[in-house]
């Protein structure tokens, strides 16, 4: 054989290789799922993207499992997937089904995010009653982690839905409410899609109003006693938190959007989206990185920001953007959240112990949320068993091993001291607790895993929560 000729067979074949290789990866990159941490890579079997509960109904019955739901893909630990699932991407899943002003109530396909819900809904000055604090979640994801807010007098997610309709493992489609299938509605809502997939969701509305800010600096161990006489029984307010200021933890800022007749100060009904949030991610590195950036935040940033007065639309403070959060690379650093919740009487006597390992662990907190719930009303996994105050916290942790391990240890420190306090962790975010804090943190769940077992008998709807924390 002519050995130019050699040459280029080989070189063909090596081409050819090259090729197929690169349309492997690219495939296989395809059926990665991760979450917005990108600690969490997850190979699924397939993704589909349903426009139509039909698609659905079909995918369920000719998938024997498992099977895995996702949204906006906000929750931190893989709670949307499995390995070899097939999964449900929702995000196309999108439509306003039915929408009633004189009722002040809307039915939408549960893989609209809120942003387009509320779009859809100011032009009728209606609002969302509860509702995360960012609006690119999608309502499904919402109602999976039965999530809640900044809303006085609020609580979780549940308290604002009518009725609910799934998809369950033989493929029927059964409508929930408090009143039809009302285990059904109890376990789904806040279920992590342990039962099946939440395809449409009827919620109530309020009016949309315009809105003060008002904010009060304060010592930790003042927040308490100010929350209770200045806050907790205003019904005018609609939006609250605190932000304790780390890493100190002696100072609080606590927030408030108080229903008004005054002049607007901002001119939109609707936050616009901003192409770059590049001056947020540079505060954020500067505030995370910098030996002086918590210091630079609580006496210089915060005061500039709060400075004045602000008088703005309830739609335009519940439409903040998550991208203001999220760092230029999450390659070597990431930020996570996590939340804690304990009876309101427990305030003074969990804070305290939270402060000491956060400090002790030297955990890179940016930021302390505090915000209050109502108790919850039956769900199965409920976090909020009675009145309660939450914890959020957001940090920023290395991706190695060795720094996933050291969250690992002081999260499972946290836990414990939150179960001390009659409290509860909440379930969204990275997988670090024990089966028996599991067990501890939600009483209820052999109730829920009864439930599955009886509505899903094969395990079919599976993520790498009930992963860890089901056994069949």
């Amino acid at each position: 054989m002519n050995i130019r000729f050699s040459y280029k067979i080989k070189f063909v074949c090596l081409v050819i290789l090259t090729l197929m290789s690169y349309r492997l990866l690219g495939q296989d990159s395809a059926r990665i799922v991760n979450d917005i941490t990108q600690l969490n890579p997850i190979k699924v079997n397939a993704i589909i993207r349903p426009t139509t509960t039909e698609e659905i109904v079909n995918a369920v019955k000719s998938n024997p499992g498992p099977i895995s739901i996702g949204g906006g893909r906000y929750s931190m630990g893989g709670q949307t997937a499995t390995e070899n699932a097939l999964q449900i991407d929702m995000r196309a899943f999108n439509r306003v089904l039915f929408f009633s002003k004189k009722d002040k109530e809307i039915t939408v396909q549960t893989g609209i995010t809120w942003r387009k819900l509320q779009e859809y809904i100011d032009t009728a000055n209606l609002a969302v009653k509860i509702m995360q604090s960012y609006s690119n979640f999608t309502v499904g994801g919402a109602l999976s982690v039965n999530a809640h807010g900044r809303y006085v007098g609020q609580g979780p997610i549940i308290l604002s839905v009518k009725r609910i309709k799934v998809v369950l493992a033989n493929g029927d489609v059964v409508e929930a409410s408090p009143f039809e299938n009302s285990n059904l509605f109890y376990g789904a809502i806040g279920g992590y899609g342990g039962l099946g997939v939440i395809t449409e969701a009827t919620l109530f509305l309020t009016d949309n109003c315009k809105v003060e800010r008002l904010d009060t600096l304060m010592q930790t161990d003042e927040y308490k006693q100010y929350f209770f006489e200045k806050i907790r029984n205003d019904s005018l307010i609609i939006f609250h938190n605190a932000d304790m200021y780390p890493n100190r933890y002696n100072k609080i800022r606590a927030v408030s959007y108080r229903v008004t007749r005054k002049a607007l100060t901002v001119p939109y009904r609707i936050k616009p989206l901003q192409k770059s949030y590049s001056f947020n991610r540079f505060m954020y590195s500067i505030i995370s990185e910098s030996p002086s950036g918590k210091w630079i935040r609580e006496h210089i940033v915060d005061p500039i920001i709060y400075a004045g007065k602000t008088v703005e639309w309830r739609n335009y403070e519940a439409g903040s953007n998550v991208e203001e959060l999220e760092p230029k690379s999450r390659k070597r650093s990431t930020y996570v959240l996590e939340e804690y919740f304990v009876p309101v009487d427990s305030f003074k006597s969990f804070y305290p112990s939270m402060v000491t390992i956060l400090k002790k662990n030297k955990v890179n907190v940016i930021n302390i949320s505090i915000r209050s719930a109502k108790q919850d009303p039956g769900s199965l996994l409920a976090w909020a068993r009675t009145a309660e105050f939450s914890f959020v916290i957001y940090y920023k942790q290395g991706t190695r091993a060795v720094d996933k391990e050291k969250v690992k240890n002081w999260t499972r420190q946290l836990i414990d001291e939150v179960i001390k306090n009659n409290g509860a962790y909440y379930l969204p975010y990275q997988i670090h607790a024990t089966p028996d804090q599991f067990a501890r943190a939600y009483p209820n769940a052999p109730k829920f895993f009864q439930l599955k077992k009886q509505l899903d008998p094969t395990n079919k709807f599976r993520n790498k929560l009930w992963d860890a924390y089901y056994k069949q």
